[in-house]
């Protein structure tokens, strides 16, 4: 059966594999539509399985807050280049699985890796697809969630840095500015007394270091 530009255009915008991948299915399959998706597909798979050993490195994250903002999931989504990670679709990707994970209350990657998406395909046939798609190795490496009594902040600062907080008391406000802090700080603990002591002695030595090179007699240092 001859295979028409129409049909490789139709079997394109029903699965966004490339053209030659179109013509190609379409000729194994002798020009049925159906068939032909069910190509793909299957090669689709094959070929995100093949990439799961690719390292993927760059990413982003996603979260998710309920309604009434006690309760949050915060997402590592994976991919192998920076360009991908900041795609619309690998974001919405990722904002989706946030929200599934905070709908199901579950940070099992395994048991979200198995959820039904939006689409009507598991998160993981969706990866797959989007792997043969895209070229690129993709994996959830981890959820997390919090929650409060009172109130849940979160801030995002581009894909790579998201903080989610819970307080007690105060306001949304104060819970985004919280986040805020803490995207741009990186604090080793919440509190004072929560830092680790070897680290604190690391740093006291360093600080003694440096104040010594400038000269500064050793009771000054001390203080």
């Amino acid at each position: 059966m001859a295979i028409t530009a129409s049909m490789v255009k139709e079997l394109r915008e029903l699965t966004g594999a490339g053209m030659m991948d179109c013509k190609k299915a379409l000729s194994e399959v002798d020009g049925d539509i159906e068939s032909a998706v069910e190509f793909l597909r299957k090669k689709g798979m094959a070929g995100a399985d093949k990439k799961a050993s690719r390292v993927a490195a760059e990413g982003t994250i996603a979260i998710a807050v309920s309604d009434d903002q006690k309760t949050a999931m915060i997402a590592e989504v994976n991919c192998e280049t920076d360009f991908v990670a900041m795609g619309d679709e690998f974001k919405a990707f990722a904002n989706e699985i946030a929200a599934l994970a905070l709908a199901n209350a579950t940070t099992d990657v395994e048991a979200i890796m198995s959820l039904e998406m939006a689409s009507g395909k598991t998160v993981d046939i969706t990866r797959r697809e989007m792997i043969a798609r895209i070229g690129e190795n993709m994996s959830l490496r981890l959820v997390q969630k919090m929650e409060s009594n009172s109130l849940i902040g979160q801030y995002q600062h581009g894909a790579k840095i998201g903080v989610v907080v819970a307080i007690d008391g105060g306001d949304e406000t104060l819970a985004r500015d919280l986040a805020m802090h803490i995207a741009a700080s990186n604090p080793a603990a919440i509190s004072a007394d929560e830092v680790d002591q070897e680290l604190l002695a690391k740093e006291r030595a360093f600080q003694i270091e440096q104040a010594k090179e400038s000269g500064k007699p050793m009771e000054i240092i001390e203080k």
